[in-house]
């Protein structure tokens, strides 16, 4: 890449971080965007599923088509980075390196432009509300493959603890489906002097916490993966009230569908269990949502190609994620593959969706190489 188009790059994805928009806001990120592809004549189309925009560059006969996807929006993390260009939103940052990915897919853009060799038509999909918000099923269900037209897709994340401008690639599962667990526990609130006239559901909820944390140890078997993770509490008023309700949220995350159902099985028995110990009203409530993301194994060998055709480091050996990801509603429709590019080392509280994070803009050639690479090998593949 030129030194000068990196260094815009640059500018650009430090705009972003400074910049951020929470999922379904990305209404000023969107329309940057959009001022970008215009300055490079790309034509696009904006408000698809949200705030999502679509470009397309098309050359030559070809009649082959893919699809490059990036997403745009940040996270209600407050930033302790310290950087001249740390958010200047409060309580919002990009925290998982979507400014990146974004600036990535216009660099991308910027390469498929400059380069002549290739025929075909590229679709850029520039994603709102990738964190757990519903924008690949929003811009599906608004007629993505139908309205732009792609035979496949392919999409990539950064990964602190992967050398920078790594790649990447797995054969297979990639990442985690993701859901969402709400507990919510009724008790009957009541004098903090005087607990024996109440039923008190914050101690139902310690005794639930507890419990819950045997599921993946004890009732999974130890060659199944998954993650049970409680992340909020709420409950109470004031410090001399016994409260009436608690409710805690949190995540369920695996790699089969049949694992997720025993969890929620024994989630629902040790819920009732502890109810009818503690004289409280437990409801479990489950919200599922994308499934694993799995390579298709033709897709993650172009995957493969492209890496080596732009001249970077490939891993295969790195197992996959807890995390989740929703790239994996495009591949339900269209097959592909999703990708890591190796943000550097991992630094305490620079982890993803970490307070101190920050993309790596020394990686931007590198994953902009990339997606130019897998579009113009798909292309050919077609």
């Amino acid at each position: 890449m030129r030194p000068d188009l990196h260094a815009k790059l640059t500018e650009w994805r430090r705009h972003l971080h400074a910049n951020p928009e929470l999922s379904l806001q990305e209404k000023q990120t969107a329309a940057f965007v959009a001022e970008k592809l215009t300055e490079m004549g790309i034509p696009f189309v904006a408000g698809v599923g949200g705030h999502g925009l679509v470009a397309t560059i098309s050359r030559g006969a070809s009649e082959n088509s893919v699809g490059l996807r990036a997403d745009m929006d940040a996270l209600p993390i407050t930033e302790l980075t310290g950087l001249a260009h740390a958010s200047r939103n409060p309580g919002v940052m990009h925290a998982c390196g979507h400014d990146g990915h974004t600036v990535s897919l216009l660099g991308a853009a910027a390469l498929l432009l400059e380069d002549r060799s290739w025929s075909g038509t590229v679709h850029l999909v520039f994603q709102p509300a990738e964190e757990g918000y519903g924008g690949a099923p929003s811009m599906i269900a608004d007629g993505l493959f139908e309205r732009f037209p792609m035979a496949r897709i392919f999409g990539f994340h950064n990964w602190p603890g992967i050398a920078a401008g790594t790649v990447a690639v797995h054969d297979g599962v990639v990442m985690a489906s993701g859901g969402r667990v709400t507990l919510t526990i009724d008790g009957h609130p009541g004098h903090a002097g005087m607990p024996h006239l109440t039923r008190d559901p914050l101690v139902a909820a310690g005794h639930l916490i507890v419990a819950l944390q045997t599921i993946v140890s004890r009732d999974l078997d130890p060659l199944d993966t998954a993650v049970l993770s409680l992340c909020t509490i709420e409950g109470g008023t004031a410090a001399n009230q016994i409260a009436g309700q608690v409710v805690i949220r949190g995540t369920l995350r695996n790699h089969r569908p049949a694992v997720r159902d025993s969890i929620v099985a024994s989630l629902e028995r040790i819920s009732a269990g502890i109810a009818a110990a503690l004289g409280v009203t437990i409801t479990p409530e489950f919200t599922t949502g994308p499934q694993p993301v799995i390579n298709t194994p033709a897709e993650a060998a172009m995957a493969r190609q492209a890496v080596e055709r732009a001249g970077l480091p490939l891993r295969r050996d790195v197992a996959p994620s807890m995390a989740g990801e929703d790239f994996a509603f495009y591949l339900q429709h269209r097959p592909g593959a999703f990708v890591w590019v190796g943000n550097g080392a991992l630094r305490e509280g620079a982890e993803l969706h970490g307070p101190k994070y920050d993309f790596n803009d020394d990686i931007l050639p590198a994953a902009s190489r990339w997606m130019a690479e897998i579009a113009k090998t798909a292309l050919a593949a077609n």
